[in-house]
């Protein structure tokens, strides 16, 4: 019966136990995109879970839409990456990053020259955005050209190629949570008229086409992705996702993927929808506690679990699990606010019973 510390082989890489940590963004970076050097430690405090997958990283400038995200195409960027690979791998721990562009959901605040975000079709987001000057409300999209589609294509290979250079292990597609590789999924967001709108196989392309560009850049067996079928966030719209997501996982299927990672944050049978189609290793996140995970991975519904705030919250986690430990609760007061507070100051178990 397979358990949670059981190892697990993803492409050439050799897992020591199936709990991963999901992406989460943490906004410590500075303006640049770059990293400041306490983010090693944050990482390699969690290098026990077999995998680690990074918040998500901004492929370009116009990728951009939260504050203090970090970048992965520049130099400056690249390099501030180096030490957090380095400090993962020195504790025997793997990691991915996960890459985005967040598409309509960026504010011109976040971007050069306040310019227009972008977006497959002109449809505006409903809600607000974040800014360290309060909320403000998204703005309506500019349409990107065919061209221009293309050309994001092959910002998300250079971003694999520059985080493979940063010394991670691969690299996860973000086409999840509202962003823009997820917009080209949704019907009532995606009204274009090219290849790349309209029917299921049109919409579902970007995707594809994002997919296959990375893998040809890095290796598919470096190559993972997530997808979050109707997620409450970002104003996500999917009435037709029980068509969606079956023909991309069967696309996906046999393109030789590192992992597929489905996010069912609605709670909604996603994962004994989707597990069945895809023969590759199948990762399940949302909702999971140490029970819920351990009966998905005995009866074979997922080959591994991601764990978000738990793991935030509990760098030792794979420990505290295997110890029916309590775990610490999370501080979300400081989730996005920069600095160490509520990053690296979490106790593990032993500086928990240490005298004070």
């Amino acid at each position: 019966m397979t358990t949670l510390f059981d190892s697990l082989k993803i492409g050439k890489l050799e897992l020591k136990n199936r709990i991963v940590m999901a992406p989460m963004t943490r906004s410590r970076a500075n303006d640049e995109g770059v990293q400041p050097g306490f983010v090693a430690e944050y990482y390699s405090q969690r290098a026990s879970g077999g995998l680690l997958i990074s918040e998500a990283t901004n492929i370009s400038p116009m990728a951009k839409g939260y504050v203090r995200t970090p970048g992965i195409y520049t130099p400056e960027q690249i390099d501030s990456w180096r030490p957090v690979t380095a400090a993962v791998h020195g504790k025997g721990g793997k990691i991915f990053m996960q890459v985005f562009h967040t598409g309509r959901i960026a504010l011109p605040d976040m971007l050069p020259n306040n310019a227009q975000p972008v977006a497959p079709s002109a449809v505006k987001a409903a809600g607000q955005n974040y800014t360290d000057s309060g909320m403000k409300d998204f703005v309506e999209p500019r349409e990107l050209t065919t061209e221009e589609v293309r050309q994001t294509v092959a910002d998300f290979a250079t971003a694999a190629k520059n985080a493979i250079e940063a010394g991670f292990d691969g690299v996860e597609l973000h086409a999840a949570s509202g962003y823009l590789v997820h917009q080209f999924l949704m019907q009532p967001v995606n009204q274009r008229t090219d290849e790349y709108g309209g029917s299921v196989e049109n919409r579902a392309r970007f995707a594809i086409e994002v997919l296959e560009a990375m893998s040809e850049a890095i290796g598919s067996d470096r190559v993972g992705v997530k997808f979050s079928p109707q997620m409450p966030f970002n104003d996500i719209q999917e009435p037709d996702a029980d068509e969606v997501y079956p023909y991309l996982i069967t696309q996906l299927s046999g393109k030789g993927l590192a992992y597929v990672h489905i996010g069912d944050h609605a709670n909604t049978g996603w994962h004994e929808k989707l597990r069945p189609l895809y023969s590759g290793i199948y990762i399940a996140g949302a909702n999971f506690d140490k029970e819920r995970a351990e009966e998905y991975l005995a009866s074979g519904k997922a080959d591994a679990i991601a764990f978000g705030v738990k793991f935030l919250a509990n760098p030792d986690l794979p420990a505290r699990f295997e110890q029916g430990a309590v775990l610490n609760q999370a501080d979300q007061s400081t989730f996005y606010v920069g600095g160490t507070k509520g990053y690296t100051d979490y106790p593990t178990l032993s500086q928990a019973a240490a005298p004070a």
